[in-house]
Order: C-alpha cells, then structure tokens, then sequence
C-alpha cells in the first residue's frame, strides 16, 4: 500500500490499536514552558506518578520572559513566578531546562531546530499550538492541552485520533519579494482558517523544495492557522545539510544511518491524500492581513474586498478598516519582527538588507526580538545590529515578545502593528492593539517608511 509522509511517521510510532477506537501513539520529543507545564507536573504530584522519561524533554523560558535587562530580576510578579515554578518542577525531575540567560534560552519552536533536537521521522508535542513547526523536517508536530502534557510526563505517550490527510501543492518560482510567509498567508487566504480542521497537512512542489529550512519552518508554523493539526514537509538534502553539525544533532556513521532511513520518508508516489488542493507561484504577491484571523488576507497592492456578515463586520469595526479600501498607504505605528514564525536568523538578514543606509520613520516605534541567544549573537557577528542601531531600530532580547503579549512588550491600545507573528486576533499583542500581519521584508519596509508599503516597488 501507497503511503504519505505522514502515515509513514504516523504508523511507525503506534504502540496500541484500541479496537474500533483510538491508538496509543509514542512520543519522541516533548517540548515544555512556563505557561502549559505547572498544572501538568502538579497533577503527576497529586497522583504520585515520577515523570517517565525526563531525558526526551526539552524546557525553556519564553512567554513570559522580558526582552529587556534579562540580567535583573523578574519585575512582573505572576511572570517571575511561572519561571521559578518551572526551574524548580525541571530540577526537581531532572529534565535539562535552558532558562533565562543560558547560552541555548530561546523560544521553545527556535531551539529545538537550531540545536539539532528537532529531526525528520519523530513524533514531537508541546503545550502549544505553534508546535506545527518542526513539521518543516518531517516530522510529525502538534500542539497539546495541559491534561495532555501530563499524559506525555506520565507514559511519553499520547491515546488519538489519527487525523485525516490533505496536501497542498505549488510549484512554479516566486517572484522577488515574495517570501514564505506571503506564500503560507496566501494559502490561509484562499482556502479559510477552517479548512484543515482534522486533517495533517502535507506542503509539496517546487516552491516547498526551494526554500531555505528557516522558509519551511515558517509555513508549517502556520498550519494551525488554516485549523491542521500541523503541516509537514518532506526531508531533503536541505533538511540533512541544516541537521549536519548542530548541537545535539547525530553525528558520523549515525548521521548516515539516520539520512539512510529519512530519505526513506517522503510521500510514496500515487500516494492517496484525503483532500488536495494546488496553487501556482506566479500567482502569489506581497501579502498581508486587514482584519482579525489570518484568513482575512490580500496582496499588497488589493483593496480590502467587499463582504457582509457578522463576523467581517464585527473585524472591520475594531480594524477601523472599510471594505474597498486600498491597505497600501495605511500609516502604522509599530513594527514588530519576531515570534516562532520569523525570529531567525534569515529573517533579520532580509529586514537588514532592507533597512542598510536607510533610517526609521520618526512615527514608528520598530521592535526587534530574536528568537534565541544564538540569533541574537548571530545578528551581532555578521554586522546587522551595527545596521538596525543606524537606521534607529531596537534590538531586544530573545522570547515571544510582541506575539502575545504576555509580558511588558504590548502594543497600545488602537495602535496599528505591522507583525511577523502569527495570529491578528482582537486584543492579540495588546488590549485594543490592530495587528497587521506580513513578512520580515514588508514590515521592514513598513518601519523605514512610516506606512504600508510594496517592498517590490522600492
């Protein structure tokens, strides 16, 4: 029988079939944080269950974490309490945890690539949603409940529903400018943010195979984002070129035998998928956000699109936005290039490239947050903080910063945001905040000009 990626992954990490019913399915990684970990290991303590395996779990500080003065101690109270809780619950349990300061500290959805934890083949959760990442090599990545985590401490195994299978193909060449995150909003745009409910979602063709991991990483972030419960692309040599050398990553003769076995992964051709869908590059433009879900999304150089109902009323009423307006020219008010969708290192190349010689528009406020340390001491070593620092931008420290909103990073009230997170929901970055999302290059070109802007036409 024909398989897919995904059932390939999927079928070799099933320990037991209930019958008629779920499986048990085998966990190989299990990323934990601040905000979904206290309630998960304090269950294990009220039912007297040691964690099974701390050995295949990987803890960081992220949400609540501040991106300034790392250094002095935690002035938020409920944010330097979670972090303690989580220092105090990884000794206790001997997991290895990278807290604020340590040398690998990031977000959960950074590091494990950039370390070589994240490889093709393996079953990876985490307490949230953005988990869809690790996709990008192969793997199978999902977001999990708290109840779930607990699930995992107890048993590093989880009891499910094998989702369905949908793919999505687009070949072609994008044209310049364009990036992966116009060609994951592109996708959201045309297809809903319902569309992968139930489904894993396969990204194929000659656009996916082009792109850097850090492209890839970026479109399966956002799979979560059309309602999958995670996206994959297959591994290539891309993907054994990235792993090679990292961290914890395998080394010599086990290299080999674990590329052996991951160039085995990739969809078996006729392979039958539950739902298709294609599109072409050619057709994909500078994208970005008008309203409130990542659905709501249009090329650059679109007016919003006329549309009636509760739902785009209600968004273009906090938007203060009016259907058949043109969104180029809008002036904004902050940008923000950070999050686990674009935070690396090859997103502030793109945003320097931009932004050298030029200088910040006096009327925006440009918050810069890498997504690890080792991103933030590659921006220093390659000279591109020297160009941030000239242009007037402000390099912050490693974390989730802006995207949520769970520390001092907020965007103010009625202020617009140009985000290269992930989510543009009402109040998502801040209590009244209008979030606007695009790519590194487009908010880059946002922040040098002082409003929305075509980076292609600059």
């Amino acid at each position: 029988m024909k398989k897919t990626l995904f059932d390939k992954v999927w079928d070799a990490h099933v320990v037991h079939q209930v019958e008629n019913g779920p499986q048990v399915l085998y966990i190989d990684k299990h990323l934990i944080h601040e905000v979904t970990s206290p309630q998960a290991f304090e269950e294990l303590d009220s039912r007297n269950i040691p964690v099974f395996r701390p050995q295949q779990i990987v803890a960081t500080a992220d949400h609540n974490t501040p991106t300034k003065n790392q250094h002095l101690p935690i002035a938020d109270e409920l944010s330097r309490l979670q972090l303690q809780k989580l220092s105090e619950n990884c000794k206790k349990n001997n997991i290895e945890l990278y807290a604020l300061g340590h040398q690998y500290n990031g977000i959960i959805h950074v590091i494990a690539p950039e370390l070589g934890v994240t490889q093709p083949g393996m079953t990876m959760v985490c307490g949230d949603s953005h988990t869809s990442t690790h996709g990008a090599f192969g793997a199978i990545a999902f977001g999990i409940g708290t109840s779930q985590v607990a699930q995992v401490f107890a048993s590093q195994c989880l009891l499910l529903q094998k989702p369905k299978s949908m793919r999505v193909t687009v070949n072609g060449k994008l044209k310049p400018n364009v990036h992966p995150k116009d060609v994951i909003l592109y996708i959201i745009s045309k297809l809903g943010t319902n569309s992968g409910t139930g489904y894993f979602c396969e990204y194929a063709g000659e656009v996916f195979e082009q792109m850097s991991m850090e492209g890839r990483m970026t479109v399966c972030n956002m799979s979560i984002e059309m309602g999958a419960r995670g996206g994959m692309i297959a591994p290539d040599q891309t993907t054994f070129d990235y792993i090679k050398g990292r961290e914890f990553a395998p080394k010599g003769a086990q290299l080999e035998e674990k590329i052996a076995y991951w160039k085995t992964l990739p969809t078996d051709i006729d392979a039958s998928f539950d739902k298709e869908y294609h599109f072409e590059a050619e057709d994909i433009e500078p994208m970005l956000t008008f309203g409130t879900n990542p659905g709501m999304g249009i090329k650059i150089t679109d007016s919003i699109p006329q549309s009636t109902g509760q739902s785009f009323d209600k968004a273009m009423e906090y938007m203060r936005f009016e259907a058949g307006e043109a969104m180029e020219g809008k002036k904004v008010d902050y940008v923000f290039i950070g999050s686990c969708t674009n935070s690396r290192i090859e997103d502030f190349r793109v945003a320097a490239a931009y932004i050298k010689g030029k200088q910040k528009a006096q009327n925006i406020t440009a918050w810069l947050v890498p997504g690890s340390q080792q991103v933030a001491k590659q921006i220093v070593e390659e000279g591109l903080l020297d160009t941030f620092e000239e242009a007037g931008f402000e390099l912050r420290e490693p974390g989730c910063s802006a995207c949520l909103a769970m520390n001092d990073d907020k965007i103010p009230p009625g202020a617009y945001c140009v985000s290269t997170s992930n989510r543009n929901f009402e109040g998502r970055q801040g209590p009244g905040s209008k979030t606007i999302l695009a790519s590194p290059l487009t908010a880059a070109a946002a922040a040098v000009n002082g409003k929305i802007v075509n980076p292609s036409q600059q």
